[in-house]
């Protein structure tokens, strides 16, 4: 997704919570100059305002928000114990969607005079569900609504509030099921029989941030290669 936005002239700020030097390396490697690497833990109300004051700060304003962290852990409800299980929720929760309307809080500010974009990543799970973590699922779904209700409250503003929700990427957070028993499964989801590169999802929020998309605030887009259908 920055590769994606440098490469048409944007300025980008790459947040990150503890890869610094992966963040650092793609920062450096991208086209244009003036990009800038931001930290913070998500599930820290008082970081992410931190982190939004200084990635707006180096970029001159915010155009656009993408939230497309989260953590995807298992948690099977019956190879669970209960206090696991409580933890399992409040860091799902509290990174996946109380960490991004606290970033769309933030960031909204800055956009409240000139407009802006805000596309969230949400998941196929959100509808299909997640048995085995299935905090993730309720978190996606949870950004899904939240979603919808900022696209309508932002719209006076000029800002525009949509999400996609892929299936399975090929990467980080997925790259231990890829290289399981279950990879050609996984793959066979899809009649495509394969899963989504990442250069397809940015297409996608690429085109959701851009200027000819505001008619398509409060969308969530599915992109998960026919792999779950709805209606």
């Amino acid at each position: 997704m920055a590769e994606a936005f440098a490469a048409s002239g944007d300025r980008v700020a790459i947040h990150c919570r503890a890869s610094v030097r992966a963040a650092e390396e793609l920062r450096d490697a991208l086209p244009g100059a003036g990009h800038v690497v931001v930290l913070a833990d998500l599930a820290d109300p008082d970081a992410v305002r931190t982190m939004v004051d200084q990635a707006a700060d180096a970029l001159d304003g915010l155009d656009v928000l993408v939230n497309n962290a989260g953590v995807f852990t298992p948690h099977p409800i019956f190879d669970t114990s209960y206090e696991d299980w409580q933890r399992q929720w409040r860091a799902t929760l509290d990174t996946n969607l109380v960490g991004a309307a606290n970033v769309i809080w933030c960031a909204a500010r800055y956009m409240r005079e000139r407009g802006g974009r805000i596309v969230n990543v949400s998941s196929r799970g959100a509808f299909r569900g997640e048995p085995g973590q299935v905090a993730y699922g309720a978190s996606k779904a949870g950004l899904n609504s939240l979603t919808q209700s900022l696209a309508v409250a932002l719209a006076p503003y000029g800002i525009a509030v949509a999400a996609v929700a892929p299936g399975f990427v090929e990467t980080d957070m997925v790259s231990e099921h890829l290289r399981s028993d279950r990879a050609d499964e996984i793959r066979a989801q899809s009649p495509f029989r394969r899963v989504a590169q990442p250069a397809e999802v940015a297409a996608a929020v690429h085109w959701l941030a851009s200027p000819q998309a505001e008619w398509a605030s409060g969308t969530i887009i599915d992109l998960n290669g026919a792999s779950y259908l709805r209606t």
